[in-house]
């Protein structure tokens, strides 16, 4: 004679809470997580039979036209403050130093040809790429390793990585704005005809990222 059934022996015998505690579930989840989570994140931590996913969907629409959106970062999601008010947290956010030209050029390079060799950096910009210059883009958490080409020496690649789409307000590198939007914000300043690159090795053995 067997005992009465468990969750183990019958997982569907207990229905899964109610779409709406589905979705209290993950915006609890997503507001006390400093990091963007992944559907697979909430959902393990959600009983049996929830459908991270789909409270996903009906969140994200409950939050829509409201100050703080639910927006997807990769394939994570995350809480953001709405655009249209982001100039009220100016002083919440105020950038005092400027990535150097050679590191932006090197950033650039790897959001919009990823995956990418140094090699292949150093072959579009024109000049050496720092050790210097990578490591700090590692430590911003803005580039990360990528797999290895399979040529000979295996040459590791770079990828931009989910903190670098979170800190530009980008869903996918499919959204990175196009060469006019570029020069229209002023980020894109065309050399004029025959100007070298900048080059990247700093001056008198200075190995700052950043400028003053």
């Amino acid at each position: 004679m067997t005992g009465p059934p468990t969750t183990e022996d019958a997982p569907g015998l207990f229905p899964a809470p109610p779409m709406a505690e589905q979705e209290r579930m993950v915006e609890a989840m997503l507001f006390a997580s400093a990091e963007p989570l992944r559907a697979a994140d909430l959902a393990a931590r959600m009983p049996p039979g929830c459908d991270a996913a789909e409270a996903l969907a009906h969140l994200a629409r409950r939050y829509e036209g409201r100050g703080v959106r639910l927006v997807r970062v990769g394939e994570a999601w995350a809480f953001r403050t709405a655009p249209d008010l982001a100039h009220l947290m100016h002083r919440e956010a105020v950038e005092t130093r400027k990535l150097s030209r050679a590191a932006i050029e090197t950033l650039a390079i790897v959001a919009y040809h990823q995956p990418v060799t140094r090699a292949e950096i150093e072959a579009i910009r024109g000049v050496a790429v720092s050790r210097g210059t990578i490591d700090q883009l590692l430590e911003l958490d803005w580039i990360r390793l990528g797999r290895r080409r399979q040529t000979p020496g295996r040459p590791v690649t770079f990828v931009v990585t989910d903190r670098f789409l979170d800190h530009f307000g980008l869903a996918s590198t499919r959204d990175l704005p196009g060469l006019r939007e570029l020069r229209e914000a002023g980020l894109l300043d065309p050399r004029p005809p025959g100007a070298a690159a900048e080059e990247d090795e700093p001056p008198s053995g200075q190995t700052d990222l950043f400028e003053d």
